[in-house]
């Protein structure tokens, strides 16, 4: 499959919720998804692409909390940046330490630094269990 046939059927498949998608480069995709498309597409990203997970990304912005999957496809050297992004106010999604544990320590991280909520995640537990800062404190938060 080439990078024109992958990105036609993300299109396909996301249809309606694909909030934005742009090819940055000949090999980089950007897509922004809602939310509660994350598993879907990550299974889709997996199973149907052979992808493998390479790391993901948070930050907090004047639009909410919002996370970067970085995926890769192998066999053509293309790397899909899967974009979510989260409500300050609710800042929750689907974890995806369910379909790969690759995910798992990089949510955990994510949730102690920016207190993102990861749902179903299977272990939750601190990284740093004794760190630096209290309970309910997000050092990586702008507040």
């Amino acid at each position: 499959m080439t990078v024109a046939e992958i990105k036609q059927d993300i299109k396909a498949k996301w249809s309606g919720k694909i909030r934005e998608m742009n090819l940055k480069r000949e090999k980089r995709l950007f897509v922004t998804i809602d939310p509660d498309l994350l598993p879907e597409a990550a299974k889709y990203l997996f199973d149907d692409l052979k992808c493998r997970f390479i790391t993901a990304s948070a930050l907090q912005s004047k639009r909410g909390f919002e996370i970067y999957y970085h995926f890769s496809v192998d066999v053509v050297g293309l790397i899909i940046n899967v974009h979510v992004v989260l409500p300050e106010s609710k800042p929750e999604v689907e974890s995806l330490a369910n379909i790969s544990m690759a995910t798992n320590w990089i949510e955990r991280e994510m949730h102690e630094l920016f207190g993102i909520t990861f749902l179903h995640h299977p272990n939750m537990e601190k990284l740093i269990p004794e760190g630096n800062w209290e309970e309910g404190e997000y050092p990586l938060r702008k507040n």
